[in-house]
């Protein structure tokens, strides 16, 4: 059974940055997407960026030029560097990973991302 775990998140100023890392256990199928949505207070979950096993990538309009979404050579975890953070960047960042054929979602259990003064 494959697990996410994240890490990285915490409190940071604007304008600062923040790397996200989520690596996943156990033995994924080599077809697949990887990547970042996240949850902010009252809101629903939205896609950040996602990549996938072919080295694609897609990115929410709002984080495009200030977020980067790369994959470990072992190509079982993916990172998110957050560059020029926003105060309305603070959410939960949970990490994706899913199976486009099956259409397979699995989640990790989330990091806080709170950007503020």
């Amino acid at each position: 059974q494959v697990q996410l775990v994240e890490s990285g998140g915490g409190l940071v100023q604007p304008g600062g940055s923040l790397r996200l890392s989520c690596a996943a256990s156990g033995t994924i199928f080599r077809i697949n997407t990887m990547g970042w949505y996240r949850q902010a207070p009252g809101k629903q979950r939205e896609l950040v960026a996602t990549i996938t096993s072919a080295g694609s990538t897609k990115y929410e309009d709002s984080v495009k030029g200030r977020f980067t979404v790369s994959r470990g050579d072992a190509k079982n975890t993916v990172y998110l560097q957050m560059n020029s953070l926003k105060p309305e960047d603070t959410a939960v960042y949970y990490c994706n990973l899913t199976y486009p054929i099956s259409g397979t979602n699995i989640w990790g259990q989330g990091t806080p991302v709170t950007v503020s003064s």
